[in-house]
C-alpha cells in the first residue's frame, strides 16, 4: 500500500465538492460585467468590486481567480501585465477581455 500525506485524499475530495457548487456561467457573466469597457483589473481586485455588488460574501480573490484561469484558457481575457497589489504588495496579473465572439461556457 503507497503511503499518503496526512489529509490528502480529504482535501482533494473537498476542493471538488466546493468546485461542484459554484455556478461558473454566473461567475463568468459577473466577472466579464465588472472587465466590461475596457478595464483592466486584477482578481482581487474584480472579487472587492464583485463583494460591492453583493454578488460573492467576501472580497476574497479565490472567488475570482480560478474562474479568470478558466476564461484566460478559453481565450475570452487575457492577463495582459502585472502590477503590486494593494492588499498583499505582491506582483499579480492585470487581465482584460480579449474576445467575446464564441464564448462556451462549461
Amino acid at each position: 500500500m503507497q503511503e499518503r500525506l496526512c489529509g490528502e485524499i480529504i482535501t482533494f475530495t473537498t476542493r471538488h465538492e466546493s468546485e461542484a457548487l459554484v455556478d461558473k456561467k454566473k461567475r463568468y457573466s459577473q466577472i466579464l460585467e465588472i472587465l466590461d469597457g475596457g478595464k483592466e483589473m486584477t482578481a482581487k481586485e474584480i472579487a472587492v468590486e464583485m463583494n460591492k455588488r453583493g454578488y460573492i460574501p467576501t472580497s476574497e480573490r479565490n472567488f475570482t481567480a480560478p474562474r479568470l484561469t478558466e476564461l484566460s484558457q478559453n481565450g475570452v481575457v487575457e492577463p495582459i501585465g502585472k502590477k503590486k497589489c494593494q492588499w498583499t504588495n505582491k506582483s499579480v496579473a492585470v487581465y482584460k477581455i480579449i474576445n467575446l465572439e464564441g464564448i462556451i461556457w462549461k
